[in-house]
């Protein structure tokens, strides 16, 4: 059994989108075990995308993110992570399937509905966004 951490973004909350997203999630055999709705803090995205933190879109990347609230959850399942990506499709919209979540309803480079681990290194960063969003005992 593998977790992972998925965050949906303002466009997707403002646009109505979570239920969609959520029944694909679940028809996928993945379930998702912790969920909420908050409002980011300034100080949770410096942390978020600190590695984005000396390019030149980071401000545009607060201000969106702050723009509405976010669901952020944890899903769990065989093959999570993969499972997530492939639902998603990638991160760059205008590269995303049809018959993704991304090819079907993104609208721009930050609009892209979603924010999800890092296939790269799956484990160690899922913990850590878990941990930063629904705390140490998650």
């Amino acid at each position: 059994m593998e977790r992972t951490y998925v965050m949906l973004k303002p466009d997707a909350v403002k646009r109505g989108l979570i239920g969609e997203v959520i029944s694909k999630i679940e028809k996928k055999g993945l379930k998702i075990t912790n969920i909420k709705m908050m409002t980011l803090t300034e100080e949770i995205l410096r942390e978020h995308y600190a590695h984005h933190a000396n390019k030149p879109f980071f401000g545009e990347i607060v201000e969106f993110m702050l723009s509405a609230p976010v669901v952020p959850m944890i899903v769990e399942g065989e093959d999570a992570i993969k499972k997530i990506k492939m639902l998603f499709g990638p991160t760059k919209w205008f590269d995303a399937q049809p018959g993704t979540l991304r090819g079907d309803f993104a609208t721009g480079t930050m609009e892209n509905l979603s924010h999800c681990t890092d296939p790269a290194d799956p484990e160690g960063t899922a913990e850590i966004e878990i941990k930063r969003f629904f705390g140490e005992n998650a």
